[in-house]
């Protein structure tokens, strides 16, 4: 995209390291304000768009003040091109609300948690009348025990009937609503290129101006067969191993590599013979009330294990690892190697060169947490295709 304007605008709240970011990027979208909360994942978001050549709209433009969401009020400071935004200006509204509430590691208090963030995503809603909204979400919320809640969310956007929580039917027009809710399903990452196991709940919604006679059109796989973590990994797996050649920890290095492919690939044969794949278990970012990262509950670390991967922890990358002496830990352990946080991110489907802010553990924490970039940007590609058309419709109107 070449000139100083932007053709679509996007903000996002709960933009944690830039994984919906990135692929909303790639699918068009340039971003007006990036809302988040954690001081490392507003510095990688700081540092990526300073580093990035393609990214120079957003380092003219991009609003990265905002952390906290809940007073973040976009009207009031937000500007495109010198001026505060108006209503009904900006092409998308996005975000990665909270999981917790909705997710089955959790205790799914759904609008009882206060980290739920749905009504405040609502409220930016109807300030600011964007043309899109796209919400995004754990599977869980999908559960037949947040279909009252998902009612209301509907019905806020579109009208409808909905239950509060005392039981009280709440109707609200239809015909004074704005938005259409085009579809909220699931997505699961492994059909767009992630290696992981990672279902999302995506909501997709077009105010009604826009939508009129275009139809939406629910983004399709782009991959037939599931990419494994033997071939997502095999590049950065040999460059760790391989910094060990000809030194003293030759031969158990090569030894600990051969197993680690063998296991990883054998792995990938197997469930590929049962429809499956040897894709990772859900990385998961872990809580700041815990201690150091690793790869999840007893079931995540298990899966990891007959992919030849350790999940007691996250690994020193290959330059930390030699100045620290942790090979032991890090790469040559009885249960093959831990991840490092640059794989972790590969796993996800970040840019190889994405910067991450901060230690190990909020590095990997921001990767754990994340949205896998190729999913935002199949999503954003189906919500460009519905304004690039509703765009040139009005143009032919007008």
């Amino acid at each position: 995209m070449t000139g100083t304007e932007a053709e679509f605008t996007s903000i996002e709240i709960c933009a944690g390291a830039g994984g919906q970011a990135i692929g909303l990027h790639a699918a068009g979208f340039r971003h007006l304000a990036l809302v988040e909360i954690d001081k490392h994942a507003r510095e990688t978001l700081r540092r990526n768009i300073e580093a990035r050549p393609d990214w120079a709209w957003e380092k003219q433009y991009c609003d990265l003040s905002h952390e906290d969401v809940t007073t973040f009020e976009p009207l009031e400071s937000v500007k495109a091109y010198g001026r505060l935004i108006k209503p009904k200006e900006v092409d998308l509204l996005a975000g990665g609300v909270p999981c917790p509430p909705f997710s089955h590691a959790g205790k799914q208090l759904g609008r009882d948690d206060e980290r739920d963030l749905f009504p405040r995503m609502l409220e930016l809603v109807e300030k600011l009348k964007p043309r899109a909204v796209m919400i995004e979400n754990v599977r869980g919320i999908l559960d037949p025990k947040f279909s009252d809640y998902r009612d209301y969310i509907k019905a806020s956007l579109e009208g409808g009937t909905y239950r509060e929580a005392d039981g009280t039917l709440v109707t609200l027009p239809k015909e004074e609503a704005d938005y259409t809710v085009c579809h909220w399903g699931l997505l699961e990452a492994s059909d767009f290129g992630v290696p992981q196991l990672r279902p999302r709940a995506i909501l997709v919604a077009i105010r009604k101006d826009v939508l009129e006679d275009v139809k939406y059109e629910w983004p399709t796989p782009t991959h037939e067969k599931a990419v494994s973590v033997a071939k997502a990994l095999e590049k950065s797996m040999a460059a760790r191993f391989e910094a060990y050649y000809g030194g003293p920890h030759d031969r158990r290095a090569r030894a600990a590599h051969a197993k680690w492919l063998d296991t990883a690939s054998r792995r990938h044969e197997e469930l590929t013979a049962k429809d499956g794949a040897g894709i990772a278990p859900t990385l998961v970012g872990g809580s700041k009330k815990h201690g150091g990262a690793d790869l999840g509950p007893s079931r995540a670390k298990a899966a990891w294990k007959l992919l030849g991967v350790s999940g007691l922890g996250v690994a020193n990358d290959i330059e930390t690892a030699k100045k620290k002496g942790s090979e032991e830990r890090d790469l040559l352990g009885p249960d093959g190697p831990m991840l490092t946080v640059e794989q972790a991110a590969i796993i996800q489907g970040f840019p190889k060169d994405w910067i991450f802010d901060g230690g190990k553990t909020a590095q990997y924490r921001q990767v754990g947490n994340a949205f896998p970039p190729p999913v935002a940007e199949a999503v954003g590609r189906s919500i460009m295709d519905v304004l690039t058309a509703a765009r040139e419709r009005d143009a032919q109107k007008s």
